[in-house]
């Protein structure tokens, strides 16, 4: 299976804007700029979509591995803030509120560790992964 996306750039790199699309059409002339990316412009940017796909990434494969140990969650929120610092990814920080009915907080952190560390986002970044989580 292969997902793609383009990504179109008019100017130069701080006067300069571009849009991306993918192919599902879920974004679909989406901008980005210097601003949006270094500033507070409107638009996306590379970190953002970064951090939109790490935590939904990590939020089923924490589902899925849920559902391996017979336990299906009422409602998993998973925040990701990406560290952009100096042109570099330095952190992935996921946070994430938890309500699993019937699930004992030791069984819960393992299943969680091992989602952080074997979700196919959390595998391809090159930087530090942390977590934070609460479980009712």
């Amino acid at each position: 299976m292969k997902r793609t996306a383009s990504a179109v750039w008019q100017g130069s790199g701080k006067e300069g804007s571009g849009y991306l699309n993918t192919k599902s059409g879920v974004l679909e002339r989406t901008s980005y700029s210097y601003k949006s990316r270094f500033e507070d412009g409107k638009g996306t940017n590379p970190e953002e979509l970064i951090a939109a796909a790490h935590s939904g990434c990590f939020t089923m494969a924490l589902t899925f591995k849920l559902g391996e140990a017979g336990y299906t969650a009422k409602e998993l929120h998973t925040d990701c803030s990406i560290d952009f610092q100096n042109q570099t990814i330095v952190e992935s920080h996921l946070k994430v509120r938890a309500e699993v009915p019937g699930i004992e907080k030791e069984e819960f952190d393992k299943i969680i560790h091992d989602a952080k560390e074997n979700c196919p986002i959390s595998k391809v970044l090159d930087t530090e992964i942390t977590l934070e989580y609460t479980l009712n």
